[in-house]
């Protein structure tokens, strides 16, 4: 036999039951966000690599990205991520639009990595930003997104946390210690990366930057603190203004987040798992400059992106997504004999034009076979158009959950299904 072709490492296939399951994290995505009032839309899937360089570090654009030359010579990615892309096109109509802007999107991203467990290289992304406000209410708004999102698609604040911080903050503490700017930069990047390293490797490199023994023990000591947020005006009206709106169990402060990308430069937020099974869910925080720095006007918005891969497991592990989530959802109309079939397709007909999925065989096999095809595809009712059906104006309604079978007039059909 020949060798079945294999998909691309680090991309998946996704059968009806993993597309239900995408398409239904999507409508949840869709409800939160306009329950804020934002707005849906996209970008290209193609970009320059310089609008990454431009802003979202050397990693990014070097190691992470799929970067090829065009027929021109000119270097272009495959977006790696949409904020660049978000700043550009807000660039490009600044003078246009009425802000603050409220846009939120969810399409496919490319990053090169090797893939493994919460990581793989082609992957979905829900991205929403509020541009054009630089306050705290602005920040603690997208806070409260993530909150809302969490709590709507049923992760509780014992399994789930939206864990906080400050990056002007974190510096201010880091100076405290005597760190230089550049220490201070460099420093963040590596609390960013905490979990990710052996605890004698990440001292170790805390210690190439130039830090004392003192000053590490000190950065120890700040990374233990959860009480230090007391300390800042702008997580005290975070915290506060996400408490009003209901969201105070999902929120905390943590001095271990970060967040890598250069471009955040007020509040920084990671959603996690409370047991640390999985990488970070979600990601974001304010940034200052991005439109600025890809030509435009200066202009601070704040903003996060869930990538779907994450996510997807930890709803399969905490039991979130609907038990019929991926079942058939279309009526199945038989066809009982040859001399039906135009009568069985009229009546499909009608439920379609009435707003009701139906599907038929496309094939000539007898009803009993048709029935075992209908309930192996999960469908919910099967209607049964016989010749003394047909001649009374009845239709059976078979209900394959429980095997109940009502005859129904075909005046009161759609009514019936309805219901």
């Amino acid at each position: 036999m020949k060798q079945v072709i294999q998909s691309i490492k680090g991309t998946r296939d996704f059968y009806p039951t993993e597309m239900a399951r995408r398409q239904w994290l999507l409508a949840q995505m869709r409800a939160v966000s306009e329950s804020f009032g934002y707005q849906y839309y996209d970008g290209p899937c193609l970009e320059s690599i310089d609008l990454y360089a431009a802003k979202s570090g050397e990693e990014l654009v070097k190691e992470q990205s799929f970067v090829f030359p065009d027929r021109g010579g000119d270097l272009i990615t495959l977006r790696p991520e949409l904020t660049p892309t978000l700043a550009r096109m807000v660039a490009q109509k600044q003078n246009e639009f009425t802000y603050p802007l409220r846009w939120w999107s969810f399409g496919p991203f490319w990053r090169y990595e090797r893939p493994q467990k919460g990581r793989t290289r082609e992957f979905f992304q829900w991205n929403i930003d509020l541009i054009g406000a630089d306050t705290l209410a602005a920040d603690a708004e997208l806070i409260a997104v993530a909150a809302a999102f969490l709590q709507k698609v049923g992760l509780k604040p014992d399994q789930v946390s939206v864990r906080v911080n400050h990056r002007a903050f974190a510096n201010e503490r880091l100076a405290l210690l005597g760190l230089d700017p550049e220490q201070a930069r460099e420093m963040l990047r590596l609390i960013d990366r905490i979990d990710k390293l052996p605890a004698d490797i990440w001292k170790e490199r805390a210690l190439d930057l130039g830090l004392s023994e003192a000053q590490y023990q000190a950065v120890q000591a700040i990374l233990k603190d959860q009480d230090l947020w007391r300390e800042s005006t702008e997580l005290r009206g975070i915290l506060e203004r996400v408490e009003a709106m209901g969201f105070g169990d999902y929120v905390h402060y943590d001095p271990s987040v970060t967040r890598g990308l250069d471009y955040y430069t007020g509040t920084v937020f990671e959603v996690s798992d409370n047991f640390g099974e999985f990488r970070a869910i979600l990601g974001g925080g304010h940034y200052g400059n991005l439109v600025a720095d890809v030509g435009g006007k200066e202009l601070s918005g704040v903003g996060f992106a869930m990538g779907d891969v994450v996510i997807d497991l930890v709803l399969q592990k905490y039991n979130c997504y609907p038990e019929a989530l991926g079942e058939g959802q279309a009526v199945f109309v038989t066809v009982f004999d040859e001399s039906l079939e135009l009568e069985s397709l009229k009546l499909a007909a009608q439920l379609r034009e009435a707003g009701i999925p139906a599907m038929m065989p496309v094939q000539t096999e007898k009803l009993g076979k048709q029935l075992r095809f209908a309930d192996r595809q999960q469908l919910p009712f099967v209607l049964v158009l016989g010749p003394d059906e047909a001649a009374q104006g009845l239709v059976m309604v078979k209900k394959l959950a429980d095997g109940s079978q009502t005859l129904v007039p075909q005046s009161e059909l759609i009514g019936h299904l309805k219901s």
